[in-house]
């Protein structure tokens, strides 16, 4: 019925759709909370310090989105012209000299 290519293709296609709408997902040393629980000697749930891993934002950038906006910036980073040449003219490093 199903290939052995459409499986993980189907499961990354769904990955992709989940990085494209929701970029963030939860911290997961945090889970979520943004902060370390702590349980007083009572025995009373009480908000510790701020998470070290997303500081105290409780969100994470999902791994795909990283990997796609770390390519967009090496695409976009290629595919300008640097600051003060004019595009649409050559540039003439690197050329030996006539």
């Amino acid at each position: 019925m199903f290939t052995a290519t459409t499986i993980p293709l189907i499961v990354t296609l769904c990955y992709i759709g989940l990085c494209v709408a929701s970029p963030y997902g939860n911290c997961r040393k945090c889970r979520g909370f943004g902060f370390k629980t702590k349980i007083t000697r009572r025995g009373r749930v009480k908000r510790g310090r701020d998470c070290r891993r997303c500081h105290g934002h409780g969100r994470r950038i999902r791994i795909g989105r990283w990997i796609y906006n770390r390519a967009a910036r090496i695409y976009r980073d290629a595919h300008t012209p640097a600051p003060g040449t004019r595009p649409g003219t050559r540039s003439t490093e690197g050329t030996p000299r006539r």
